[in-house]
């Protein structure tokens, strides 16, 4: 019925830390039609009810976003979880034109250099004791922001990106990458051997950043059920995406038996994620459950 069930987010939360879980991530979405709670708000109710889960965001769309009031949020998160925020951030739809950003007063042609002002902003704030700093959104005189984050130099900032120019931004200025739940893992292959070879351009070593993928999955021993309700799922939440790629369950999605899943989770590691986001669509605390005992094992 669209209405958040906190309860179960609590529990699932404490079963996550029972089985020992590294991280636990939200998505971000002001405008649209999928029922998500914003992203800030439900992390720093995640960090009152843990106590060892890395909290992160993956991604929020930055140019849409103040920097500033960012800044204080994630600067309060990471001071509620006492350091464990990362925050995960994107350029967001700008091929797709000005509708999007207009909803929120900004237009698509702004949107890197709104990026590129903001991210310069949040660190600076997190940073310096006060920022003076005049820009074209942005002017800060004497400005300071208290309490700093307990991370320091700041929040870890994690990008998403896949276009090339998207990917060298990232080599240049982000903490670690983020690949998107959508993209197909021979795609993903190919974003993290750029990104690899950007970040020694940039006297970066590569094995010192993370780089992670949300991968969706469906633990079922019953291979062809887990496969209708992965299908039925996005017709339903993401029509668009079923409308550009029929086959697109198919080719992000893994499902089916713990050695199934297990099969299909390994060319994700292949691929270069260190780190992945396991993202069920349903019966979260039994898919963790699943995921703990009988398909993590099996990549080790």
């Amino acid at each position: 019925d669209g209405r958040a069930d906190m309860d179960l987010v609590r529990r699932a939360l404490a079963r996550a830390e029972e089985l020992g879980f590294d991280s636990a991530w939200v998505q971000d979405q002001v405008a649209g039609d999928v029922p998500l709670l914003e992203s800030v708000s439900l992390l720093c109710y995640a960090a009152a009810v843990t106590r060892s889960l890395r909290l992160g965001v993956s991604v929020i769309v930055f140019p849409i976003r103040n920097a500033v009031q960012l800044a204080k949020n994630f600067s309060t998160l990471d001071n509620m979880c006492d350091g464990r925020a990362i925050l995960g951030i994107g350029l967001g739809p700008v091929f797709a034109g000005d509708a999007y950003f207009q909803i929120f007063g900004t237009r698509a042609d702004q949107a890197l250099r709104r990026f590129n002002e903001g991210l310069k902003i949040m660190r600076a704030l997190w940073e310096e004791p006060r920022v003076n700093y005049e820009g074209e959104f942005y002017t800060l005189r004497d400005t300071a922001m208290e309490p700093k984050p307990v991370q320091k130099p700041g929040v870890p900032v994690w990008f998403g990106a896949q276009h090339p120019s998207a990917l060298k931004r990232a080599a240049r200025h982000a903490d670690g990458y983020m690949g998107a739940g959508p993209t197909p893992t021979p795609k993903f292959a190919g974003i993290v051997q750029r990104l690899r070879e950007y970040l020694e351009q940039e006297g970066r070593d590569p094995a010192g950043f993370p780089i992670s993928k949300r991968v969706y999955l469906a633990v079922d021993r019953d291979a062809a059920r887990a496969k209708q309700r992965l299908d039925e799922f996005f017709q339903a939440r993401y029509p668009w995406m079923i409308q550009r790629n029929p086959d697109f369950v198919a080719d992000i999605c893994v499902w089916g038996s713990p050695e199934q899943v297990a099969d299909g989770l390994r060319p994700v590691l292949d691929a270069g994620a260190e780190m992945i986001v396991l993202n069920p669509l349903w019966d979260f605390i039994e898919q963790m459950d699943a995921l703990a005992e009988e398909v993590i094992p099996r990549l080790r």
